[in-house]
Order: structure tokens, then sequence, then C-alpha cells
């Protein structure tokens, strides 16, 4: 048993284990030649005999030690201590990408598309030694106090000229982010990197891994049959030309998938650059990888974002971007078109006419606030905005709470008859309430629908015994799977 505070090989001084996987322990160590703290991977001592293991450990030193990139870990030494084989790499402070999606949900656009861009680069390094990462997953990827993603753990990395080591018909990978051909035990090559990094963009988009099930045999077998979900359902701000890029990487077919990482690469460029044009600004690491654009890319991009300092008109850009998504748009095939007014009034109903900020966040048994900047996205015509309730992992009960909801503000009182919503995260439970005014509790309310579980489209019909109400809610009382319920758009009809 490894005891922290020995040393490895007389010089590396153990501090804390950090990871541990069937193969490996990790560990932070001090270097007191260097002055400088380490990252150690040691390998168990109980699998140090076996000669498949320990070549398969072997290896991943030699194949990363090749590899010499901002965006990869870097290995310093490799030996053996007593028998057991350790690497030594560079050590990087912060997070893990699965702690940041973990910690924030879903991430920021431009940083999830900038993100997938230096994996990308990372995987293109290799890829150019004939490695084969063979487990990209954001567990695998961390991000550095400067915000930089580097790749790490090549521990299942096979070389595309090696032969061996992996029995016929062995998944090697984390079934989460297994591709179709790996999953199958088909041969692995640098499509099924380009796969994973797919399915690792849609959970950074989306806050969630595509395929949920009982077993991980289960959720490989998804990811050999069934579609991913489609990602502008799951968040419709994300641009056709990004779904595109989602669409093609996870392509089930290895012809219908990028041939090689540099294709996806260069279509990311064009997506943050196009995204960073749309918002007239990036943040955090958005704004590093979109200075590093080529070219070819970076004329989709505000000047003055590449160059601070330097200013161009953004409504042009503005423009080029609008063109640049209709043309990937219109690549694609399947449903999720964004943009459009998609709340239609019933023959024999007339539309409720809304103010902009009509649209009102209900919290009253938490903090009194319920994604209050976002209400307004509800009721603006354009599903690609939505309204959200915050995340409950274990929905209201664990929060205490018996529900969260929106409300609309007619400004007169008005006897409505139906309430309309587009949602893209169905099967929550709710129900439509009405007030004279905006009550401290649910109790306060009449309710003048059904309990529905709702549909993508939804229609509430509502019985007011034709008294007339200033205020509408809809009262959400049970969420989805995912822990949190999204309005795309909400309409009222009389």
């Amino acid at each position: 048993m490894t005891v922290i505070g020995t040393f490895i090989s007389d010089r590396f001084r153990l501090e804390e284990r950090v990871g541990s996987g069937g193969m490996s322990s990790v560990y932070r160590a001090f270097d007191p030649t260097l002055e400088r703290q380490v990252a150690i991977k040691l390998m168990h001592r109980d699998i140090s005999t076996d000669p498949d293991q320990l070549e398969r450990f072997r290896r991943e030193a030699r194949a990363v030690a090749q590899l010499n990139h901002p965006h990869v870990v870097t290995v310093i030494d490799a030996g053996e201590d007593d028998g057991a084989p350790y690497i030594v790499f560079e050590y990087v402070e912060g997070e893990t990408l699965k702690d940041r999606i973990r910690r924030l949900g879903r991430l920021p656009v431009a940083e999830a598309v900038a993100y997938a861009i230096e994996i990308a680069r990372a995987l293109s390094c290799a890829h150019s030694h004939r490695l084969v990462h063979r487990d990209v997953k954001p567990q695998n990827v961390l991000i550095d106090p400067d915000g930089r993603a580097k790749v790490t753990d090549f521990g299942i990395a096979r070389s595309l000229e090696a032969q061996g080591l992996t029995a016929p018909g062995r998944v090697l990978g984390t079934t989460d982010y297994v591709s179709p051909e790996q999953a199958l035990g088909h041969e692995v090559t640098q499509q099924s990197d380009i796969y994973s990094l797919g399915v690792v963009l849609y959970e950074m988009l989306t806050g969630e891994v595509p395929f949920k099930a009982d077993t991980q045999v289960a959720v490989a077998m998804k990811h050999v049959r069934e579609p991913l979900p489609d990602v502008q359902r799951r968040r419709p701000e994300v641009s056709a030309a990004l779904a595109a890029v989602v669409e093609r990487a996870t392509a089930k077919e290895t012809q219908n998938r990028y041939a090689d990482v540099d294709e996806m690469v260069h279509d990311l460029e064009e997506v943050l650059a196009i995204e960073a044009a749309r918002t007239g600004q990036t943040t955090g690491e958005a704004t590093t990888v979109l200075r590093s654009l080529p070219g070819d890319t970076s004329e989709f991009a505000p000047r003055r974002l590449r160059h601070p300092g330097w200013t161009l008109l953004v409504s042009i850009l503005v423009l080029v971007s609008a063109a640049g998504a209709i043309v990937f748009f219109a690549t694609r095939t399947e449903k999720g078109a964004g943009g459009a007014v998609v709340v239609k009034q019933p023959p024999g109903l007339t539309a409720v006419s809304l103010a902009g900020d009509a649209a009102g966040d209900y919290d009253p048994e938490g903090d009194g606030e319920e994604s209050p900047e976002a209400a307004r996205n509800a009721i603006d015509g354009n599903r690609t905005t939505n309204w959200d309730t915050e995340r409950y992992q274990g929905g209201f009960q664990g929060s205490n709470k018996s529900g969260v909801g929106l409300y609309l503000d007619l400004e007169r009182p008005i006897p409505a008859r139906r309430l309309s919503l587009v949602t893209a995260t169905p099967g929550f439970r709710a129900a439509v309430y009405a007030s004279q005014t905006v009550p401290d509790s649910i109790g306060g309310w009449t309710k003048v629908s059904a309990t529905e579980t709702v549909k993508e489209d939804q229609a509430f019909q509502l019985d007011t015994a034709r008294r007339r109400f200033r205020y509408y809610l809809v009262w959400i009382t049970q969420l989805p799977d995912s822990g949190k319920a999204e309005i795309q758009e909400l309409s009222l009809s009389r």
C-alpha cells in the first residue's frame, strides 16, 4: 500500500492521492530537485506482474512522451519503483471538465465550442503521431487556472500500428461516450475519438450525457442503435451550424462522420467565429481561442475581438453570421428549426396581446427567484430562447418545495380560455392558476386547468367560470428526469 509522505525513486514525495482507477492511482507529489509540484500515476502493485497490463502502462508513457502540445498534459519522466511502474506528469491545478459541467450545468455556448476546439486540437496532435486516445470524456480533460483545456489519461491509447494487447471483441473506454464501433468490439480509429468528442460537446451544451440506462452495456447499445437526441430540442439557442457539427461528429456510420478531426476543428472554428459575430462579444476561454483562429475562419469574427483595440461594424458581421447559419441549416434534415413564432392560435380564439415584460418568475417557497432574467424569453415569439427552472437533482421534494412557476401579467382582467406552451423538456407536470394579484403562496391562486404531463406542444384548456383574472400562472409541480424544465414560448387565448 502506498503511503502519503513516502518517496518514489528517492525523489518524488507523495502528498495527496487525487484519483484512482482499475490500473493505477494518481498522486500529487513534490519534486524537491526542481522545487515544483508534479502528478504521478503509479501502477497498482497487484497487477504490475501482468505482462499485458504492464506493457499497456509503459506504452502510455512512450505514447504521451511523443506529444508536445499546449492542450496535452506533458510527460516529465517515467520509471519503476520497487517493481511498480510510474509516470510523472506536469501537475495541472484546477478541475476536470466533468466537474465544471456538474458545477455549472450547461456551459455557455461559446465556451463549450472553445473547449471542443482545444480538445480536438490535442487529438489532432495525437492522431498525427498515429495514436488514438480511445477514452475521450470530460473526466479526462483538465481545466487549468488560466482556463485552458488539457487532455490527459492516455491509459488505453493505442498506436494504429500496434498489434495485440487488446483481445478481439473487448471494449475499452467509458460507455457514456463510446463510439458504436468500439461498443461492438470492432476496429477503433481516429473517427472513434471524433464520436466521443461529439458526445462530450453534446454534454457541454445540454448538461447531460445523451443516453441513460440501467447498465453500462445498455448505454453502449443505445450508442449503437439510437440517434442522439436533437441538441436543439434540449437547448434551443444552439445554432443550426453547431447542431450540424454535433450531428456529423456523432453519426453512427463512419462514412457519415468527419473523416478526420481537423475537419471537425475547421467547422468548430467557423461556429465560434459566427457565434462571436452574432453576440458581439465573448468571454473566458472563448476569447482566447477566438484570437488563435486561422485566417480562413477568423474573418467571420469581429476584428475587435480577435485583435483588442481594433474596431469593426458588428452589424455587418451579424449579417454574415446569419447567412452562414442559414447555409448550415439548409444541410440539416432533422427537426428543430429555431427562430420562428411557434405558438399558433386555434380557430375561434383570439390571442391576448402581451407587453414585452409581461412574464414573471414565481418561487414563493424558495429564495423568491427562478431565473428572473430569462422570463421575457418565454414570450418573445422565438423558440431559440427560453426560460428555465433551476436544476433540482432530487426534484422539488429534495428542496422542500411543492413547485415553481412562470406567470403572465395581462395588465387588465381577462377571462382566458386557453394557455399554450412549447418546451424542449417534455415530461414535467404542470397546471394553470389565475389570480387578481400575485399571492405570496400557491394557496392564494385559483386553479383553472387540469394538471397535465406536458408535451412539446402543450395546450391547457382553462375554465375560469367566466371570471376575469389579470395574472395567469404555469405552476410546475414535477420535473423531468433532467431535474430542470424549460419553457420556450407561452401564449394566452380568449
